[in-house]
């Protein structure tokens, strides 16, 4: 049975969510009106897995979140609204440490909850299972304990600027990431240098009201230039093109020159941005031999049999190992299809990238 904690201050959603995952079953549901007593039930409930508010009165979520990664870190899937504020908020929260969010149901909670059920679920259940790293907030849990020396603080992490090679021809590098995909882009983008020669396309499943704010949040923490794409942009060396939520991101051609484009999703793809879209898209522009892929953390399977075609025919493709992924859905199944050029930890995934072009 997985130990669900329930945070929220509504009756009326906390009466939903009890309903939905009692139902579903396999769960083990407790539940807490507001921050104040989640926290007083860690210990009791011991619980594998929180769905928590981000508005509530008193101690807000973020507030509560970043208590529970100090006193007692285990997986929790945010519940958001999606507005340009909430999209902040939960860029913050799983920054704070949080796996994964869900939004709120638009209109008449009660009428709406349906549509998201299974999605819901699903995310809840894999979220139950994700890797909590042992240095996730580790300096602030060693300075809440006061206990000094008793394990060491992570050093900062390192830029790494190499002397990036004479541009080579024409190619893309064709990113997708979900389930805790923010934190792993942070450390694979924010690694590349300025004059990383070929452009980068990220697939990263999120709703449209995320999206631009992922790019933004990007754009302030990597060398290189990060910008939404929410129509027919002209790919240049120097940029990363983050796909617009809720549709597809496909490569194409524009007077000659490459482009990428924010198609309407496919109903033949379950996820969005689709991984697989992305890479099958890009193939049918670009040689093979002048792409690559990288697939992270994520659950599920998205990306995968595109990436092992595009290996097959020349590519090269990368795959975060299970040691570092917080869910290993997405890139085990490239892994597990014999699709991976190169498997290693998100923490060496930008010096693998890098070594394609350096010198």
């Amino acid at each position: 049975m997985i130990k669900l904690l329930v945070v929220d201050d509504s009756p009326l959603m906390r009466r939903l969510l009890v309903d939905i995952f009692t139902e579903a079953g396999g769960f083990d549901v407790a539940v807490a009106r507001n921050g104040a007593e989640a926290l007083a039930l860690l210990a009791e409930v011991a619980p594998d897995v929180i769905t928590l508010d981000i508005h509530m009165p008193g101690m807000d979520g973020l507030d509560c979140l970043d208590r529970i990664m100090v006193a007692r870190p285990c997986p929790v899937v945010m519940v958001s609204a999606l507005t340009a504020e909430g999209a902040d908020e939960t860029l913050e929260a799983i920054e704070l440490g949080a796996v994964d969010f869900i939004a709120k149901p638009r209109g008449a909670l009660s009428l709406e909850i349906d549509a998201v059920v299974p999605a819901l679920v699903e995310k809840v259940r894999a979220a139950a299972g994700a890797r909590i790293s042992r240095t996730t907030r580790l300096r602030d849990r060693v300075r809440a304990r006061a206990a000094g020396a008793a394990e060491p603080t992570p050093s900062a992490p390192r830029r790494i600027d190499p002397v990036v090679a004479l541009l080579p021809p024409e190619g893309l590098v064709l990113v997708g990431c979900s389930t805790g995909g923010p934190p792993a882009l942070d450390a694979l983008l924010g690694n590349l240098p300025a004059n990383f020669p070929w452009p980068i396309l990220v697939a990263q499943h999120m709703p449209a009201s995320f999206t631009g704010p992922l790019a933004q949040r990007l754009d302030r923490l990597c060398a290189l230039a990060v910008s939404e794409v929410t129509g027919t942009t002209v790919l240049a060396s120097g940029n990363i093109y983050i796909g617009r939520g809720d549709a597809d991101l496909v490569v194409t051609r524009r007077a000659g020159a490459l482009a990428a484009a924010a198609a309407p999703s496919s109903a033949d793809h379950f996820w969005h941005p689709s991984v697989d879209r992305l890479v099958t898209s890009a193939m049918k522009i670009v040689a093979p031999e002048r792409l690559v892929g990288v697939l992270m953390t994520g659950m599920g399977n998205d990306g995968a049999s595109a990436m092992t075609k595009l290996k097959a025919l020349g590519g090269t493709t990368l795959a975060e190992s299970a040691d570092s992924a917080v869910i290993w859905g997405m890139p085990g199944a490239l892994v597990a299809a014999g699709g991976a050029s190169t498997v290693a930890p998100l923490d060496r995934l930008a010096a693998e990238l890098l070594a394609r072009f350096t010198r």
